[in-house]
């Protein structure tokens, strides 16, 4: 039990630190940009974008391994949360890994688009901004997902007091937050604070869960 406490604390941290990586190469988790932009740093440094790809396909399996590893590690405490927190993760996980197939697609768009004009350049952007809008809804959808999991797994923590008792309940009101603001930014495009401020107070939760679970795991 002891190696599938300290996988899943390091497994979280993982997660953390992919996302963050990912950053530096081109990749943006959340938040809109400007397909014309896009495609000219794409153009401009290709094997970036590709890395950018790659790092953040990493942190999606690591999602799926971790919810997997929790299941396994946790899961006799209280199987129904168990199949929750896994099904909520694992289908976060393989959304995510579904995008980038289109995703992907805006290299060879990139490489069209510097070697075209007019119409058909401007076509080009209207695509790999679909594209884009495509991926960001995907995403919040995904973290609809995200938020039943965390809700679930912190329920557990929180319930049988396997590590301290707030970050348990710490996670439980941050899940909600995160999740109530994501269900308003899709019926208000343009009210993202509460989403915003759940995703702070995640961020968070799951650097204090997994330096637990990775160092005190006892």
């Amino acid at each position: 039990m002891i190696i599938g406490i300290r996988l899943s604390g390091f497994l979280f941290l993982f997660i953390i630190i992919t996302n963050i990586l990912s950053n530096f190469f081109e990749y943006k988790t959340i938040g809109d940009e400007d397909p014309e932009a896009k495609l000219q740093k794409i153009n401009k440094e290709p094997r970036k974008f590709k890395t950018g790809i790659v790092i953040i396909l990493i942190e999606h399996f690591s999602i799926i391994s971790l919810a997997v590893t929790l299941l396994f590690t946790f899961g006799s405490y209280n199987i129904i949360l168990g199949i929750i927190w896994c099904i909520s993760r694992i289908g976060e996980g393989l959304i995510q890994i579904y995008d980038k197939r289109s995703y992907w697609g805006l290299l060879n768009i990139a490489l069209r688009y510097s070697d075209t004009n007019g119409t058909e350049k401007n076509s080009l952007v209207d695509l790999s901004r679909n594209i884009l809008k495509i991926k960001s809804y995907r995403f919040s959808f995904a973290q609809i997902l995200f938020s039943v999991g965390t809700f679930a797994y912190s329920i557990l923590f929180a319930l049988y007091e396997i590590i301290p008792i707030f970050i348990g309940w710490f996670g439980i009101v941050a899940s909600v937050l995160y999740g109530f603001g994501n269900v308003i930014f899709h019926i208000k495009p343009n009210f993202k604070v509460l989403w915003n401020i759940g995703g702070g107070l995640v961020l968070l939760f799951e650097l204090l869960l997994g330096g637990w679970l990775l160092f005190f795991p006892f």
